[in-house]
């Protein structure tokens, strides 16, 4: 079992079954003992009457007045008395012998001793048998028939049983009731992980049970140090944007020559790399000025001014983009990275599209799910991997460079997203991207 509720459930069921088949057994026996000396005691009670008859002399003639209930009845509660030759019986034997079998071992004093028997018809009876010994020695048995015992056993059994069962049925819901109570605390955790991912919260709540505290506190700690970490890392992206902006500025102004870059193409090479430095740079300024929490961006406003953008530069080929985004939908995502990653997909789509592009997202878990199809050639499952390649391209005829894909994956997977490529149900390449929502 992987699951540590199934597990305690499993177990707490197990021992409550358990604990049931001993308390039954230990009832059983106690009710069977119980019963057994009521039975004994009657028995007792008979051979007592009788040896005071026998030494009275009155029992061998009137018999008849030991034949009080339930020895009156034919075939179930017997006695006989044997003295020599002499054997007088209980009306119940109807002139039967009792056949004696086993006897318990003997006690101190005299007292009647345990015994098992058969009476009439062969029915098994419960014996307790005393030997009178001296000038006329005699043998004085009681006995009743195993119905006695194990009727009304049976009966206390069935309604003990009964209730071992209700009884079972009340713990196994409350074993239930505490193991998710018990387990609480791991849902609120759980939920607390979540809200720091989705950007709700900056850490999970410190007031936790004693059990949990400890993970809740190594859990903020290794929290702080990857907002810690982050920190430097943005320091040094912003120190590289610095330290490339001069450099790039020199670059720029040596390029204005005509002589040295006839057509342009430089020049506009290094206003694009100074253009994606100052977009660094600002993010690094934004996320020190904000601090480590993250920002919720809205999703259908931004997709519908890329849309617009895409659409006046893709005027040529008039793409139709259809657009299912919920308008309650939102990522824990700064919107600038949120539009690069849209951007290189987006503009992809157009690009590779026979003339539709579709886009569509909806909340998967923890997660945001947008999917970005259109009714292209599509990709093989080999070139999919091949894409997200730095400068790798598939076609070098269309525009591009090559580098879109993968900084939609690095950007992705920084806010603890993913992006696959598939096949869209257009008929070209499907691209999923998976943001916190």
């Amino acid at each position: 079992m992987r699951s540590l509720r199934a597990r305690l459930v499993a177990a707490a069921l197990g021992l409550v079954a358990i604990a049931l088949v001993i308390a039954g057994l230990a009832v059983g026996v106690i009710l069977t003992r119980f019963v057994r000396g009521q039975v004994d005691e009657r028995l007792d009670a008979q051979i007592t009457a009788l040896r005071a008859g026998l030494e009275a002399g009155i029992l061998a003639a009137h018999p008849e007045r030991f034949e009080g209930p339930p020895f009156d009845r034919p075939g179930r509660w017997v006695w006989e008395v044997r003295r020599g030759d002499d054997i007088v019986r209980s009306d119940s034997l109807d002139g039967h012998p009792i056949a004696l079998g086993r006897t318990g071992p003997e006690e101190p004093g005299d007292r009647p001793l345990p015994a098992e028997g058969r009476g009439p018809g062969g029915g098994d009876l419960v014996l307790r048998v005393l030997t009178l010994r001296g000038a006329q020695p005699a043998t004085i048995l009681a006995g009743a028939p195993q119905g006695a015992i194990y009727g009304p056993l049976r009966d206390v059994m069935a309604s003990l049983a009964l209730a071992l069962g209700l009884l079972g049925l009340f713990l196994a819901a409350g074993a239930v009731a505490q193991v998710r109570l018990g387990l609480a605390p791991l849902a609120r955790l759980r939920e607390g992980l979540a809200a720091v991912r989705a950007g709700r919260q900056a850490r999970i709540p410190a007031d936790q049970p004693e059990e949990v505290g400890p993970l809740v506190a190594e859990m903020n700690a290794l929290l702080d140090q990857n907002d810690r970490n982050l920190e430097r890392a943005r320091g040094h992206v912003a120190n590289l944007a610095h330290g490339l902006k001069t450099p790039l500025a020199t670059l720029a102004m040596a390029l204005r020559d005509p002589a040295r870059d006839p057509d342009g193409r430089l020049a506009a090479q290094v206003t694009d790399l100074d253009r994606r430095v100052r977009h660094h740079l600002r993010r690094a300024r934004a996320a020190a000025l904000e601090g480590p929490a993250r920002v919720r961006t809205p999703l259908l406003p931004r997709i519908a001014d890329l849309r617009e953008v895409l659409l006046r530069i893709h005027a040529d080929r008039r793409p139709a983009i259809a657009l299912a985004v919920p308008e309650e939908a939102s990522v824990a995502c700064e919107g600038q990275d949120l539009d690069e990653m849209l951007g290189n997909l987006l503009d992809n789509a157009c690009r590779w599209c026979a003339g539709t592009v579709r886009v569509a997202a909806e909340r998967s878990g923890g997660q945001v799910e947008i999917r970005i199809e259109d009714d292209g050639p599509g990709l093989a499952p080999e070139a999919a991997s091949a894409m997200q390649e730095r400068g790798r391209r598939l076609d070098e005829g269309v525009p591009g460079d090559g580098f879109g894909l993968p900084i939609t994956l690095e950007l992705a997977e920084l806010y603890g997203g993913t992006l696959s490529l598939g096949r869209s149900s257009l008929g070209g390449l499907c691209a999923t991207l998976r943001l916190p929502g």
